[in-house]
């Protein structure tokens, strides 16, 4: 990895000599790999990680780490359906409903409304060697059915779109708590310095319920943030200078306010929350060219965005996005999250959630199709999720016209592919009409326990003191989901 124009090595000072008057450690790797004779062999020894370790901690917060174990992935795309996609109408089918359709569930008091069960608008059908019955609403998808390892009975702990979703990207229905890819990042480090190690790709439509805290570092290293960048438009706000300022003068600035923060740092080598900052102003001057050239989409072939579905005015935001998802990963960006709004369908699911497929459908078949034929499949982990389910009824009494589903913390489908992931298999099963997970039943701590896994890392030893305790993104811990690895 190339060394920064800007690394802060650790400082030769009063503090770094033992009071015996003998040399201390970092003094005496600092010295031995500032001669002009050894800088050669000292980037060699720091890009293997031999010196790595000698190294005082805060000098690079992304610096990679070595994982737990043996990774199976060394990048992750998180597909977030935002507003919750309905298990019994994309992966989960459920005939049965059809028997129940338009009869009550319950009464609610005070009122004369009823839940009516509601069945599939859409046919199923059984695709790829594996025989995987999916929706029609998901054709492209149906042809890469056997790369995905489909969960059918994954549930969670609250059912408000907000804290649902907090907790499905920080294992906490509140917020304060770091995200997921805080928690991957703070492990493992970044592959790349001129990039950002944890990017989030927001839907065009508007926010994500509960904004940024969503991928916030929170009380992890600031470094470990994840960074918004604009799927239209300028990726990221501000990020070249007005025309008036040269390189020349940028970088004299930062060079100047590094020197005025590490006198301040050198009283306090612990103090995260400036060193982040320092890196993130370094790291903000060397995106200035790195993050065009990673987004420059117009580079691809017509066959690639073809693939994707960039030319199609239904599929192209999500194809952009994708795209520059895979873009990234092959620069070495270890975390990407991506954005799809509009699966709340309380009502008219039949037109939203077709509507919703359309636009995912192609872009999505189409990364893992590209990443597969680039050779990058393998080391790269695929997760397509959302907050929670929905229920087996009807929503707010839209049945006579158009019926659509409520909230369900007690059963979700979730899908993942790519890295050490066991492609054409389903995992668990919920009851005849989808309510509730029923066989082989795992939580959302176990989802996040199994994409740690993957990337290399035991969920049970990733901990940070706060608080009083140390701190885990499983809580108590989480069981790996056996049956979708490798």
């Amino acid at each position: 990895m190339p060394k920064s124009e800007f690394d802060y090595c650790g400082r030769t000072d009063s503090r770094s000599v033992l009071n015996n008057g003998e040399m201390g450690r970092r003094d005496l790797l600092f010295r031995f790999g500032s001669g002009l004779g050894a800088v050669a062999l000292t980037d060699m020894l720091r890009r293997d990680g031999v010196l790595r370790a000698a190294e005082t901690r805060s000098a690079n917060p992304l610096a990679p780490k070595p994982p737990h174990f043996a990774p199976r992935a060394k990048a992750c795309i998180f597909l977030f359906m935002a507003g919750a996609p309905s298990q019994m109408d994309t992966f989960d089918p459920k005939p049965a409903l059809r028997r129940y359709h338009g009869k009550p569930v319950t009464r609610i008091y005070g009122s004369y409304e009823k839940r009516l069960y509601v069945e599939s608008p859409f046919k199923f059908a059984r695709h790829g060697q594996s025989g995987t019955a999916v929706s029609e609403i998901f054709p492209q998808l149906a042809s890469c059915i056997d790369e995905l390892a489909i969960l059918r009975s994954l549930h969670t702990s609250v059912e408000a779109h907000t804290t649902a979703t907090f907790f499905m990207n920080t294992g906490e229905a509140i917020p304060g708590s770091p995200s997921l890819g805080s928690w991957v990042i703070y492990g493992l480090g970044s592959e790349n310095e001129n990039l950002p190690a944890y990017v989030v790709l927001p839907d065009e439509r508007g926010g994500v319920f509960g904004g940024a805290m969503n991928w916030s570092n929170a009380y992890l290293p600031a470094a470990t943030q994840g960074t918004l960048m604009n799927p239209v438009g300028p990726p990221i706000v501000d990020l070249l200078p007005g025309y008036e300022i040269t390189r020349r003068q940028q970088r004299d600035n930062l060079r100047l306010l590094n020197q005025l923060n590490e006198r301040y740092l050198a009283s306090n080598e612990r103090n995260q929350n400036l060193l982040g900052r320092m890196r993130n102003y370094e790291l903000a001057f060397r995106m200035q060219d790195t993050v065009p050239e990673a987004l420059d989409i117009a580079q691809e072939t017509a066959a690639t965005r073809q693939l994707y579905g960039l030319d199609d005015a239904v599929t192209q935001p999500m194809a952009r996005k994708c795209l520059m998802a895979r873009r990234m990963v092959e620069r070495g960006v270890r975390f990407l999250q991506i954005y799809c709004r509009g699966w709340d369908s309380h009502e008219n699911i039949a037109a939203e959630h077709r509507n919703r497929g359309a636009e995912i459908d192609r872009p999505v078949a189409g990364l893992i199709q590209d990443l597969r034929q680039r050779g990058m499949l393998d080391e790269t982990l695929i997760v397509w999720c959302g907050e929670f389910g929905r229920t087996a009824d009807n929503s707010m009494n839209f049945f006579r016209s158009n019926p659509g589903r409520d909230h369900n913390k007690e059963a979700m489908v979730c899908w993942l592919a790519g890295g050490g992931v066991k492609g054409g298999t389903v995992v668990g099963k919920t009851d005849e009409l989808g309510k509730k997970a029923v066989e082989n039943v795992y939580h959302t701590h176990d989802l996040h326990a199994t994409i740690l896994h993957l990337m290399g890392l035991n969920d049970m030893e990733l901990t940070y003191y706060h608080g009083g305790r140390f701190k885990r993104l499983t809580d108590l811990g989480g069981r790996t989901i056996d049956e979708i690895i490798a």
